[in-house]
């Protein structure tokens, strides 16, 4: 599902150049869950980034879900993560001024899918993260936990073959955020897609599959 060989990702301010990751190899199979683990700076967002096409590398091959990220044109990364990759983000990222219901029906809309199939499985997502008596509710109007749910079902609901989760506990308690896990954990393996989460914390990396390390950019531990 995921290919990276001999990445590299420099960043110029001026005259002064960031190395965020530096030869960074690895591969993930389908249906594989693997935290990515490591410190604030290591790579880890900038590695999500890479592999969701929002970034590219500097150096080296980047291939997800068979298609080739370097050497593909912008419309063609933006069409493989509306119809193939879901992201959740630390911070939820939903539309304040749509509700639960619309922030979930708003990937479908994008991907041209018919009103009465996106009404239909935006139902069946708000249930599938136990949301669907507060379909009707306003971000403001969650608490962390659902919202982070809630941003779980809009990167669901276009049925990606790859899930990317940045930090997606990181602004939640331990309960919370052990829900927001287990829930990840049960549809992983209930669907079979692939999960690449990035995280600092090794309670949260421990429900994955497999744990690699990051540290200044460079692949510590697989």
């Amino acid at each position: 599902m995921i290919l990276l060989a001999d990445v590299h990702k420099v960043y110029r301010a001026g005259e002064v150049a960031v190395s965020a990751l530096a030869g960074v190899s690895l591969t993930v199979a389908p249906g594989e869950f693997v935290a990515v683990i490591g410190p604030s700076g290591c790579g880890k967002s900038t590695l999500l980034n890479l592999v969701a096409g929002l970034d590219r590398p500097t150096r080296g091959t980047i291939l997800v879900d068979g298609v080739d990220l370097t050497r593909s044109a912008d419309g063609a990364l933006s069409r493989l993560r509306r119809e193939r990759i879901g992201i959740v983000f630390q911070f939820y990222n939903l539309l304040p001024h749509l509700t639960a219901r619309e922030n979930v029906a708003l990937p479908l809309l994008l991907n041209g899918t018919p009103i009465p199939e996106i009404a239909s499985r935006v139902g069946e997502e708000l249930e599938t993260v136990e949301l669907l008596p507060r379909a009707d509710h306003f971000p403001h109007e969650l608490s962390g936990g659902e919202m982070q749910r809630v941003a779980i079902a809009r990167a669901l609901a276009p049925r990606p073959a790859l899930l990317l989760a940045d930090e997606p506990t990181g602004n939640l308690d331990s309960e919370r955020g052990g829900a927001v896990l287990a829930l990840l954990r049960r549809l992983n393996r209930a669907r079979a897609f692939t999960v690449l989460l990035a995280t600092h914390s090794a309670e949260a990396a421990a429900v994955a599959d497999r744990v690699v390390r990051l540290r200044d950019g460079r692949l510590e531990a697989d």
